[in-house]
């Protein structure tokens, strides 16, 4: 069994600034802190974009430095709330397709992780997400190229709505050309996406996915408006996923809470 943590939405910023009221360069480091005390046995870390909240060199620069000590490899990929050009500048070692759009994919015994680019800096919205015809060509040379190991995708925007109007309306345009693709390959375990500040589960086309919660703010129960930047201070959280021979299995750990022990409510 392997093990991956999934952070998404850490929206840093510079020094001294903070997002109602919070710190999301602190809110971040605690989160990873409580998950390399718990869980440092993981293979990969993988955070699925909105690494920064505007996309400016110094919050690339913080983070940089909040994950220069980390001793497990870091995938980083991009949401609406960053810039390409800036990212690349601060992370040039990441690795990135011959179009110039940060898509990976890794391998683990039995299992393939691959990590889409949904960044679109042209939407017509601002925040949206879309997949290129380049960027859908990768995917099906990842896919093709997977053999008989089990596939996990990655992506900022998920490909499902999630029953907030708000956040529906900035969702991945072409959502259905990738469920296609995926449920045609046959071997799809699980899809893992953020850019919603909500823990969520559904299904695309009968694929599970799970959509995870912010280490920062989170977006509250908003089933109507049309306000996609309504946040609210709740514990933060971060992913955990165990791939099996047989699947997926998805953990949502929160952090901030206080402290407790655990206790056994058996009879003696």
């Amino acid at each position: 069994m392997h093990k991956v943590l999934v952070f998404t939405d850490l929206h840093i910023l510079p020094e001294g600034e903070t997002l109602i009221g919070l710190d999301p360069a602190a809110r971040f480091s605690q989160a990873l802190a409580h998950a390399l005390d718990n869980h440092g046995d993981a293979a990969r870390i993988v955070i699925t974009g909105d690494l920064t909240h505007n996309g400016a060199p110094a919050e690339y620069a913080r983070l940089r430095t909040l994950l220069s000590r980390c001793p497990i490899p870091v995938s980083l990929m991009l949401g609406n709330h960053d810039r390409r050009a800036a990212f690349s500048a601060a992370f040039p070692s990441m690795p990135r397709t011959s179009s110039g759009h940060y898509q990976q994919m890794h391998d683990l015994k039995g299992h393939r992780l691959i990590l889409l680019d949904t960044l679109d800096e042209d939407a017509p919205d601002r925040h949206s997400g879309w997949l290129s015809p380049g960027r859908m060509r990768w995917l099906d040379n990842a896919l093709l190229g997977a053999g008989d190991r089990l596939i996990t995708v990655f992506t900022h925007h998920p490909p499902i709505d999630c029953g907030f109007p708000a956040m529906d309306r900035i969702g991945l345009r072409n959502r259905d050309a990738l469920t296609d693709r995926l449920r045609a390959h046959g071997r799809t375990a699980h899809i893992i996406s953020g850019h919603i500040h909500r823990s969520i589960s559904g299904n695309a086309g009968g694929l599970p996915v799970t959509i995870f919660k912010s280490p920062c703010h989170q977006a509250p129960m908003m089933l109507t408006g049309n306000d996609v930047h309504l946040s609210i201070d709740e514990p933060g959280a971060y992913g955990i996923l165990l791939l099996t021979p047989s699947g997926v299995i998805v953990h949502s750990q929160d952090v901030g809470l206080p402290a407790t022990r655990p206790q056994s409510y058996a009879p003696r």
